[in-house]
């Protein structure tokens, strides 16, 4: 050390300088390890869904709300979670996280019902959602520049990695134990990083503080809720009912409330509705929402596609779904040393545009295909997939100054978990909706009668796997193999609408998002777009 160098930094400089050196590891290996415990549960749920159909006698709808419950509570409380982050004290926020999901997971493991279940995960949604909007603020807060782009490609490469494991931890937990376990195995974990998150983890906040943001948060997240409640319930309710049409005009007026709550709360706000002045800050949202919505929906269905019709156990639907998952934390693993070569918006475009491609394969796909015609499709879309988070978490708190970073980072994870609810929830009707009626008009439907639409609805819960018992013998043979044919046609034009959909993400990423709006903090020593 220089006699310059001594003579400048005093004590309590180099002993800061110090702790902020211990703390950048593991802030980076908790915010790491939080991912990967939120990331897994999304993939370990998937492929048990069908155990769970089986165990607690759930519907389809059932089945929805297990994924929508979690990320319906996981977008409505992001936004404050991100804001008391800032306020309270990110290291406080994130802990108070992981006591409630860990706690949760044991309610969920230990759940009799579909209903007891659901409440759970709805409880898991709001731990997730304060670790969600706190881990990329934590890592946003200790990194800087370069290092900051690595930080987040490795943070990108353990949430592929928790998808890529997901189903293979998830159909080996199934079949070797329970689909609790699916759940249990988190509380162990979570025990640990909240032992290490006390000891090592360093507090940060943003000095300025206003009261939470109670009313805007019960607009937006029933506002939320009910749309999705609308399209969960619109097929068995009726589309046209005076319940549905009531819960989306409900819901919408509800969201225009939030917006309005907002504005007039200024720079109290829990979502700073001047970020999205910002051509960059929106584009990432608006692209994270499509991407995410049509994305998420795709694997749903793809997976009860792989159970419900080619017959596979979770262990086996977890293997099939490998090329997928691999291919993802890949590319994810190698994406951060891009950030700092490539312009934010056409990394994030072609992401998108991987992930609409991939959706666009499931065409390949024919009634009497094997697994293997799928590989094309999970291939393209693991690009994509995996090409996706770490730029997206990046660009999501680089449009602010630090001390913003969780409001940012809510206000991105909810339009994420936004996108995932409707998504699962609209694809999902619409898919049910198109197997129903196909099902109905095929002629072995028609030879069915009154029954035909009550089987076309089994087999849009259940594929060809429940039909031995609601169809006479005689007829088993032709209703089986026009299940079939429902099934993946239906899969097939809804993958392609989700396709069409995901695609405009990536316009919008390729026009609206660039490098010159990023804080300082976050600008790389590169040439400009």
């Amino acid at each position: 050390m220089s006699a310059e160098t001594t003579a400048e930094e005093t004590p309590a400089d180099l002993a800061r300088g110090e702790t902020a050196g211990r703390a950048r590891p593991w802030t980076l290996a908790l915010a790491c390890v939080a991912m990967f415990m939120l990331m897994l549960d999304v993939t370990v749920v998937n492929v048990a869904l069908q155990d769970l159909r089986t165990s607690l006698g759930a519907s389809f709808a059932g089945l929805q709300w297990v994924i929508d419950s979690y990320t319906l509570a996981l977008a409505a409380f992001l936004l404050t979670g991100g804001s008391l982050a800032d306020r309270l004290g990110r290291k406080r926020v994130f802990l108070v996280g992981l006591v409630v999901f860990t706690l949760s997971s044991l309610a969920a493991g230990l759940a009799q019902d579909v209903v007891t279940l659901n409440i759970a995960r709805g409880a898991q949604g709001l731990g997730a959602a304060l670790l969600f909007s706190v881990g990329p603020a934590l890592i946003g807060h200790e990194f800087r520049g370069a290092d900051r782009g690595k930080a987040f490609g490795l943070f990108g490469a353990i949430a592929g990695l928790a998808l890529a494991l997901g189903p293979l931890i998830g159909g080996l937990l199934t079949d070797a134990l329970s689909w609790r376990w699916i759940f249990l195995v988190n509380v162990p974990i979570g025990l640990l990083a909240l032992a290490a998150g006390m000891l090592w983890l360093r507090e940060s906040r943003q000095p300025a503080t206003h009261r939470v943001d109670w009313f805007g948060m019960l607009a937006f997240g029933l506002g939320l809720a009910l749309l999705v409640l609308g399209f969960l319930r619109g097929e068995s309710s009726g589309w046209t009912s005076a319940t549905i049409l009531g819960c989306f005009a409900v819901g919408v007026l509800l969201l225009v409330a939030f917006v309005l709550i907002e504005r007039h709360l200024g720079d109290r706000a829990m979502f700073d509705l001047s970020l999205l002045r910002i051509g960059t800050f929106s584009g990432v949202c608006l692209a994270t929402l499509l991407s995410n919505a049509t994305s998420l929906a795709a694997v749903f269905l793809q997976l009860s596609y792989v159970q419900n019709v080619l017959g596979y156990s979770p262990w086996d639907t977890g293997l099939r779904l490998m090329p997928m998952m691999m291919t993802l934390f890949v590319v994810s693993a190698v994406t951060g040393g891009l950030l700092a070569k490539m312009a934010p918006g056409v990394l994030i475009g072609l992401s998108i545009a991987f992930i609409a491609l991939g959706m666009g394969l499931m065409v390949l796909v024919h009634p009497h295909s094997s697994w293997t015609a799928m590989l094309p499709s999970m291939i393209v879309t693991g690009i994509g997939m995996g090409l996706f988070n770490p730029p997206r978490a990046a660009v999501t708190i680089g449009v602010v100054r630090p001390e913003k970073a969780g409001m940012a980072s809510g206000m991105g994870e909810t339009f994420q978990q936004v996108g995932v609810a409707i998504g699962v929830a609209a694809f999902g009707a619409l898919f049910h909706h198109k197997v129903v009626v196909a099902f109905t008009a095929s002629q072995a439907g028609s030879a069915l009668g009154g029954t035909a639409h009550t089987v076309g609805q089994a087999v849009a819960t259940g594929g060809t796997t429940t039909l031995s018992g609601s169809v006479a013998p005689g007829q088993l043979t032709a209703v089986t193999e026009a299940a079939r044919s429902a099934f993946v046609d239906s899969l097939s034009s809804v993958m392609v609408l989700c396709a069409w959909v995901a695609a405009v993400g990536a316009v919008i990423a390729f026009v609206w998002i660039r490098r010159r709006d990023l804080h300082e903090s976050a600008q790389a020593p590169v040439a400009a777009d």
